[in-house]
């Protein structure tokens, strides 16, 4: 089922209309996959094994993982490559944040 990519595309789609910045973007796909990667966490270290299944079934890995499913070939590279550089773009933010942080 392609349900995953559907709510991600939707998601974003919300982000853009609502927000319209490309920052607003980038920090939702970086907040996104931080999620995904904290509940894939969650997933492999929690001792239960109903919740682990749970989001091993219905919940993808990450962002790249979405990616990986559902793509191959030279589509698969461009889209991971632009999703880099969408991390590093988001690096580049929070990097900017903190050094115009004021001092407590």
């Amino acid at each position: 089922m392609y349900i995953d990519v559907v709510v991600l595309v939707i998601l974003i789609v919300l982000v853009i209309m609502f927000f319209k910045r490309f920052s607003s973007f980038v920090f939702f796909m970086a907040i996104v996959d931080i999620l995904l990667r904290i509940l894939t966490f969650i997933k492999n270290n929690i001792g239960l094994p109903d919740v682990s299944a749970l989001i091993g079934k219905y919940i993808p890995a990450s962002i790249s993982a979405i990616i990986d499913k559902y793509c191959d070939g030279l589509l698969n590279t461009i889209l991971q490559w632009a999703f880099v550089i969408l991390m590093c773009i988001f690096l580049g933010y929070i990097i900017k944040i903190f050094i115009h942080k004021k001092k407590i």
